[in-house]
């Protein structure tokens, strides 16, 4: 005779532990959160400054101290007043050329993966101009934009000539293997038009990869406009490629001068690119 077994049963309501947030997760929201109080900081920083960017407070060189947390210049400004000046010319200047590089970079991607897509031969009269424009240098051609448009504007631009034939390789590549899906054959059969088969049924899968391109092209943003005021030709007097150009030929004596700006040039770039490759992982991985 054989005896049933009778199964344990488990605490009524009783559930399996979620799994906490997974290390990805919890790095994006420190980087957000580092990144999110350097953008703060710098857009008011023109508030938050205890002098003025041009005032002469104390010797040149004068090494941190009470007044003066970050010394001062090679004319006695104070340096973290000039820091804090520059911050919104940088943070505006770079959002700006990063967010039209991404615009125009994303429409050119689609459009040439579209037009591959139909006809071969069409996908040319797109990528050659951008091909001929990816063979240009940056600096140079920061340099021929910023002769002609000597303004934030040409910073901008130079950003632009340099960074969209980068970005649309890089969406076209990511937009062929859609195109060829059935939903999206299927929407050109029944008679839609292309803007509306690119904004609806294509870019929605590629948005994650110009989420990544979009934190590429703000580091190679920055990295212009900094470019710019170390050679002169700076979007405001106190950005942060400004500040470094001069406080290099003092930097034995004040070396806080030259490593404050560089310190944070170099946290908004690896912070935006760390957490723009945090958004973009899947949700396994996080």
């Amino acid at each position: 005779m054989t005896v049933p077994v009778r199964q344990s049963r488990g605490v009524r309501g009783s559930r399996e532990p979620s799994p906490g947030p997974g290390p990805y997760r919890r790095r994006g929201v420190a980087v957000a959160v580092l990144v999110g109080a350097v953008v703060l900081v710098g857009l008011a920083g023109p508030w938050l400054a205890p002098h003025s960017a041009t005032e002469t407070v104390a010797t040149p060189y004068t090494v941190p101290g009470a007044g003066h947390p970050l010394g001062t210049d090679h004319l006695g400004r104070d340096v973290l007043s000039r820091l804090l000046h520059g911050g919104p010319s940088v943070l505006l200047t770079t959002a700006g050329a990063t967010a039209l590089t991404v615009l125009l970079g994303t429409a050119a991607g689609l459009l040439a993966a579209f037009a591959g897509h139909r006809r071969p031969a069409a996908e040319g009269v797109v990528m050659r101009p951008l091909d001929a424009l990816a063979a240009l240098p940056p600096m140079l051609a920061l340099l021929l934009v910023l002769t002609a448009v000597p303004s934030r504007t040409g910073v901008v631009l130079a950003a632009c000539v340099a960074g969209v034939p980068l970005s649309a390789r890089v969406i076209r590549a990511a937009a062929l293997p859609v195109l060829r899906r059935p939903h999206v054959e299927l929407a050109l059969a029944r008679g839609e038009r292309w803007p509306w088969v690119l904004r609806y049924e294509v870019l929605p899968l590629v948005v994650t990869t110009v989420l990544a391109d979009a934190g590429l092209r703000f580091v190679f943003s920055l990295y212009l406009v900094s470019a710019a005021g170390f050679l002169g030709v700076g979007v405001s007097g106190s950005d942060w490629g400004t500040l470094v150009q001069e406080a290099l030929p003092g930097a034995a004596l004040q070396p806080y001068a030259l490593l404050a700006p560089l310190v944070l040039i170099a946290v908004l770039a690896v912070g935006v690119n760390l957490l723009s490759d945090t958004l973009t992982r899947p949700d396994g991985e996080k």
